[in-house]
């Protein structure tokens, strides 16, 4: 008799991420800007680190799409977000 294979749990979460280099030219930015961003803490998007490899999740609660909602203003006389 052949035994059955066990089934995993399905781990492919369809969370989608940017690289650095995608992020920045979607926004027009040098990579630079984004690793000054993440080095200071205070602006800038979330992201995670694999190994030594940066991505920013672009799905979700507090990825790309969330954050560029998040810094869309009306008027120059808005406050900043922080």
């Amino acid at each position: 008799m052949i035994p059955k294979p066990i089934s995993m749990p399905e781990v492919n979460t369809g969370r989608r991420y940017l690289s650095e280099h995608e992020l920045a030219n979607r926004w027009g930015l040098s990579p630079k800007t984004l690793q000054r961003w993440r080095s200071l803490g205070d602006r800038g998007p979330l992201f995670a680190k694999f190994s030594k490899k940066v991505a920013y999740p672009l799905d979700g609660q507090g990825g790309i799409l969330d954050w560029e909602q998040r810094v869309l203003y009306r008027s120059t006389s808005e406050r900043a977000f922080a």
